[in-house]
């Protein structure tokens, strides 16, 4: 009878198991069992948890962020910098990811909060910020071994990186954020951590994220590298071969000019070692004195 009475629990479900996640703001959000449905503010939250083999945990999408069926499919619930949150809670998620940084978001976040939505808020800035928020929502979502695992394989990735051209001198890039009104990627941010992973040197020094930045001092930069970003915050964009006064920056003379895109470049997820390592692959004949120098990438229009 004893036997039969131990066979019989072990067939019964496993009570759930209640967890404690804490964003970085210092809040602490405690659910009953893995979340089973998320809402995610910004796109880069919603590819990480593809990236977790969870989409099926999605319950909704900003109206940025299609672009794959599993995304398409969702009901959109605004902006980013303005979500419904009628709608929002009308879905009923377990938990909603929203980015740290905007004071704009922030005042959402707690208008959420009073709704008695459960708000996680992280930040983005780096390789390290993604490999924890990764961990992060892989408690969250009750896939641990897939997100420990992610962690590692872009770990591997970024050391294989850095070794291949370890001892070369960094090539000196400026990365075009926005023109006219000239807006440059800053030494914050997950491009600037690109730009060094794939092994060059940000010409722009201040510690932020954007930076307004002059055609004089441009020019007095004399980067080796010019990048444009190509998205929504910078279309339509001229070659610089055909804008006044770029003309004379080495790296346009030399057709060391790339374009890049936004997605891949600027969002801080699951894209970001794939984006430097594909900027390496394209920095490489400028790092090597011996190599011929690349042909130039710009648009033709």
């Amino acid at each position: 009878m004893k036997n039969f009475l131990l066979f019989f629990l072990c067939l019964l479900p496993l009570p759930a198991r209640a967890l404690t996640i804490t964003d970085d703001l210092g809040r602490a959000v405690t659910l009953d069992a893995p979340a089973r449905r998320v809402i995610a503010l910004y796109g880069a939250f919603s590819e990480l948890v593809l990236a977790l083999g969870a989409g099926h945990c999605l319950a909704a999408r900003t109206a940025a962020d299609g672009g794959s069926p599993e995304l398409d499919a969702l009901p959109v619930i605004g902006t980013h910098m303005r979500p419904n949150p009628e709608l929002i809670v009308a879905l009923r998620p377990d938990a909603v990811l929203q980015l740290a940084g905007r004071q704009e978001t922030q005042a959402q976040t707690e208008s959420l909060r009073s709704l008695g939505l459960n708000v996680l808020t992280f930040t983005l800035d780096s390789f390290e910020d993604i490999f924890r928020v990764t961990e992060k929502l892989g408690l969250l979502l009750d896939r641990r071994p897939q997100a420990d695992a992610r962690v590692r394989e872009w770990k591997t990735r970024l050391v294989a990186l850095r070794e291949r051209h370890s001892g070369r001198a960094p090539v000196r890039i400026f990365y075009e954020v926005r023109y006219p009104n000239l807006l440059a990627a800053g030494g914050k941010g997950i491009v600037q951590e690109i730009i060094v992973a794939a092994g060059g040197e940000n010409v722009v020094r201040e510690r932020k994220k954007l930076v307004r930045y002059s055609e004089e001092a441009l020019i007095q930069a004399r980067p080796e590298v010019y990048i444009v970003q190509q998205g929504p915050m910078n279309p339509g964009a001229p070659p610089p071969r055909l804008r006044p006064h770029y003309k004379d920056l080495a790296a346009v003379r030399a057709g060391r000019v790339l374009n890049v895109d936004e997605k891949r470049f600027a969002r801080p997820g699951p894209h970001a070692v794939a984006a430097a390592e594909e900027l390496s692959r394209r920095l490489r004949p400028a790092a090597d004195g011996h190599a011929p120098r690349p042909p130039s990438t710009e648009s033709k229009e």
